[in-house]
């Protein structure tokens, strides 16, 4: 497997006439997608290149909010989501989508080709968007899930669906993954060993994390982030409110619903239960907290390894990405993880302290002046057929 580029111009660097045109497709299950992929784009826009973000939904708007008038914007339907409260019911859903899925990306192709001529993109970057990609244009993905984590790890299926993945991903120069290429790296099987070959074209750029280290006091004892697709977020709220109170010590929780914004939060002196928190104050409280408890998806894990900070995974039940991630790192002894059928919040937490939190990794500059060494300083040959 190929290891990240060495530049050959300086990283980022704009072409003589002025900075590249790039379209940037960002995945919206989820915010994972959107705030991994903030550093990317931030990281281009101030290299002087000129940023089109293609997105839909909550991402969408996320990506808004934050880039302001640095991008423009472009709304683009993606993927169905076939969320179901047993884990079952969504492999079986997911199943049935799957000729809706395909119908997607061969759309994305051709609103891709569209946008193309109206724009003339310098290069094209899509983070798990597999349509938004053209053979003509030097294009690129995001992508950490080489490999599908499939329940009981049947050897043939997941050999077949990454070739599958292969095949879909074909037309990019290059595949970057967000992960450091070392010792399975945080995601584990899902970004290292690879069954199928797949031609020289991985690229490990490191860690992407929207979140920076600040000096500030470490004064909560724990801070609750509760989040995913319904109906899931709903039933660990319940369950989280249930026991928040008899934790020790400082505690804060947010509940992750936006529609709730600017509602004031509870506060008993020692619990405080926020609707919903901005960013920014995420990002202070992932600062301040002794432990965090959180759901295991892979941007989170990236934030937390960025900040050094101890967890408690409670992954998203029927979401074997998140399951697996939660067992890798427990197995590893880096944190305590627990079904969240089986959540007992107050032994839980008791166990998840002292343990040592995810392993250290790059800070995130580093892996964005690799991304921008291979996209902006790569060559534009055809992708292999």
């Amino acid at each position: 497997m190929a290891t990240a580029a060495s530049p050959d111009p300086a990283p980022g660097a704009a072409p003589a006439g002025g900075g590249l045109k790039v379209l940037f497709a960002v995945h919206d299950w989820g915010l994972g997608h959107a705030t991994r992929d903030l550093a990317l784009i931030r990281g281009l826009t101030g290299a002087g290149h000129r940023v089109t973000v293609l997105s839909n939904g909550r991402a969408l708007r996320l990506l808004r909010d934050e880039l302001g008038a640095s991008c423009e914007f472009v709304p683009l339907r993606d993927i169905p989501k076939p969320l179901s409260r047993r884990p079952a019911w969504f492999y079986v859903k997911m199943s049935l989508a799957m000729p809706m899925v395909l119908a997607t990306f061969a759309r994305e192709r051709a609103f891709t080709r569209r946008l193309q001529r109206e724009r003339g993109f310098d290069r094209i970057v899509s983070d798990s968007r597999f349509g938004v990609c053209l053979r003509e244009v030097p294009s690129y993905y995001v992508f950490h899930s080489l490999r599908q984590i499939i329940p009981g790890r049947p050897y043939g299926l997941e050999k077949l669906v990454e070739c599958g993945q292969r095949r879909l991903l074909r037309r990019a120069r290059a595949i970057l993954v967000p992960d450091v290429e070392d010792n399975g790296g945080l995601a584990g099987d899902l970004s290292h060993h690879p069954h199928c070959d797949w031609g020289g074209r991985l690229r490990y750029l490191g860690n992407l994390a929207s979140v920076h280290r600040r000096p500030l006091a470490q004064d909560v004892d724990c801070f609750v982030s509760i989040s995913g697709a319904e109906p899931q977020r709903t039933l660990l709220e319940r369950i989280v409110l249930r026991d928040v109170h008899r934790l020790p010590g400082r505690v804060v929780v947010a509940l992750g619903r936006p529609e709730r914004a600017g509602e004031a939060p509870r506060d008993d002196g020692r619990v405080t239960i926020h609707p919903y928190l901005d960013r920014n104050r995420q990002e202070e409280l992932l600062n301040r907290a002794r432990l965090v408890v959180c759901r295991s998806g892979y941007s989170t894990l990236m934030e937390l390894a960025e900040l050094r900070r101890p967890a408690l995974f409670v992954p998203t039940p029927g979401q074997s990405e998140q399951e697996y991630l939660a067992e890798y790192h427990r197995s590893r002894g880096h944190v305590h993880a627990v079904e969240q059928k089986h959540l007992d919040l107050v032994a839980d937490v008791a166990r998840a302290r002292g343990l040592p939190g995810l392993p250290a990794v790059p800070p995130t500059e580093v892996s964005v002046r690799r991304f921008l060494a291979v996209v902006t300083g790569g060559t534009a040959e055809l992708a292999p057929k």
